[in-house]
């Protein structure tokens, strides 16, 4: 038996910027999008066939008099200035979520006094904390690891936020952690912290670690580059160690389940990894086990 996660796919972020390219490129002959529009190297290939322009910043800068995506991820202010000095139409596909985000950062930012200090758990160089850390002028503390805690000024006061797919369990510890330094200098009320993590791609780790227990062996497909599908895959194979991570049907012919033939296999990727990808997956492995019995 195969059977594919019905939790895995696009979360509706990346759904809404994907629509949003296809829908213009029916009328339109390319669309720029500034970075890839999602973090699947076998999606971005299927959009670039239909004229997609995946475009770096460097690109960005010397465009001018056209339209350029904006995708899930968002962007940080500076984006905005240029396009509109270089007359360049843009199409914001950001995320609802990270949208949101973005502006509370700004906010608090702008409201807080010169003293303050703006943290954020996240990746750094990922694109959606570029654009939050964008919100506070770069003035804000990017935390990736126990490394950078040492750059809080515990003296100060500080406020922290999460890159929205960040895991709600290592964001906990990180909150303990800050708040037991910020404790130790009886400064306990000048650190404040805000859960900004989504939902919807928290509960995948829960959902993802049920679907690999329910079966004999799990294949796991993502891009590469996707944190969240490397974060999601850690996950699955601690659940059950007989997971694979796979970025391309053809790597299926390599797996040893193939010569196997287990009985119960899953199919589960990240909130980057298009749903068709994973059913020609299943596709394939259909079509190998039919030839072995045959």
């Amino acid at each position: 038996m195969i059977t594919i996660d019905r939790h895995s796919g696009f979360c509706f972020g990346v759904i809404h910027a994907i629509q949003t390219a296809e829908e213009y490129l029916t009328t339109h002959d390319y669309l720029y999008c500034l970075g890839d529009i999602v973090h699947n190297g076998e999606e971005v290939a299927r959009l670039t066939r239909l004229g997609l322009r995946i475009i770096s910043r460097d690109d960005f800068a010397g465009l001018h008099d056209t339209t350029v995506l904006i995708r899930a991820h968002g962007e940080p202010p500076e984006t905005y200035f240029m396009a509109s000095q270089n007359r360049v139409h843009l199409i914001d596909a950001t995320c609802p979520v990270v949208l949101h985000l973005q502006k509370r950062i700004k906010s608090q930012y702008e409201n807080s006094g010169a003293d303050s200090q703006i943290l954020i758990y996240g990746k750094k160089g990922h694109a959606e904390v570029e654009g939050l850390i964008g919100q506070t002028g770069q003035k804000g503390i990017v935390i990736s690891s126990d490394e950078d805690i040492s750059l809080i000024d515990f003296s100060r006061p500080a406020a922290l936020y999460a890159q929205t797919t960040m895991s709600v369990e290592k964001y906990a510890v990180l909150v303990q952690q800050i708040s037991n330094l910020y404790a130790r200098q009886n400064n306990e009320s000048f650190f404040t912290h805000h859960d900004t993590i989504c939902r919807l791609v928290a509960n995948r780790s829960r959902q993802i670690k049920e679907f690999a227990q329910q079966h004999d062996t799990v294949i796991f497909v993502s891009g590469e580059k996707s944190s969240n599908g490397l974060y999601l895959y850690d996950i699955c194979k601690k659940a059950n160690p007989s997971s694979f991570f796979i970025s391309k049907v053809e790597q299926v012919d390599l797996l040893p389940i193939v010569q196997e033939n287990s009985n119960s296999i899953g199919i589960c990727g990240a909130t980057s990894t298009p749903m068709w990808l994973m059913q020609q997956v299943k596709k394939r492995l259909h079509l190998i086990f039919s030839y072995l019995r045959a």
